[in-house]
């Protein structure tokens, strides 16, 4: 798309708002930028299915007509942003699938005890739109393993591999199996039994992922039914 010419700044003054082509105005101008980006990046994620931060980010940037390489936030701040956006226009709605995809993490993690499950994702820390998925880590030798475990039990599924990032700049690409239960998707992430102890590095801020097991999550179910039923 042909961007005509930026106005000059005086000119973005004295219209008294905010100007998304002004593209030189400064640090001021380029954090009210960046945070037009973060607001509409986390209101895609929560309203349009979108589960990748820089997808988002890239999407909300083309929508204020701003490059899509400047003033971006961080994946932290637009997963900050998602939180309060969550809170402002959908709370009930969130605490009601929070307890319903939390009943089903440990429905899952139950029946995959031996593969010592570990929740992982939005499940966990309880950003939830109407499109996350229930993400678990798995320990297993071989993806067969759990392919044989599914097809023993008549759960249709689907293998594909997802791309994990550790620290050193390491990337592995991991098996995957996803299967709907009820109404909810789990994907299972496989990794070895010995490379399972060290955590991938999370999206949202790049630290080694919080990974709980199935204890913490039936605490957190048991929080959050309590919570629900009020006093």
């Amino acid at each position: 798309m042909h961007h005509k010419s930026s106005p000059p700044a005086r000119r973005a003054r004295r219209r008294g708002r905010f100007d998304s082509r002004v593209d030189g105005a400064g640090p001021r101008g380029a954090e009210q930028i960046r945070q037009h980006i973060c607001t509409e990046a986390a209101r895609i994620m929560a309203e349009e299915g979108i589960t990748d931060f820089h997808a988002a980010k890239r999407k909300a940037a083309n929508r204020l007509n701003q490059p899509e390489t400047r003033h971006l936030p961080s994946n932290h701040e637009v997963d900050a942003a998602l939180n309060a956006y969550l809170r402002l226009f959908h709370a009930d709605r969130v605490s009601a699938a929070l307890v319903e995809l939390r009943r089903v993490a440990v429905e899952a993690m139950r029946f995959l005890a031996s593969y010592e499950p570990r929740l992982v994702g939005a499940v966990l820390s309880g950003n939830v739109t109407p499109f996350s998925e229930i993400q678990l880590h798995l320990n297993a030798y071989t993806p067969e393993e759990i392919a044989f475990l599914l097809e023993e039990h008549h759960i249709p599924h689907e293998e594909s591999s997802r791309r994990v990032r550790f620290g050193g700049e390491r990337y592995e690409n991991r098996p995957t199996f996803r299967f709907l239960v009820d109404a909810s998707v789990v994907e299972l992430i496989m990794f070895t039994p010995e490379g399972g102890r060290e955590a991938p590095l999370s999206p949202v801020d790049g630290k080694p992922m919080h990974r709980a097991n199935l204890r913490e999550v039936e605490a957190l179910l048991s929080s959050a039914l309590a919570s629900s039923s009020g006093p």
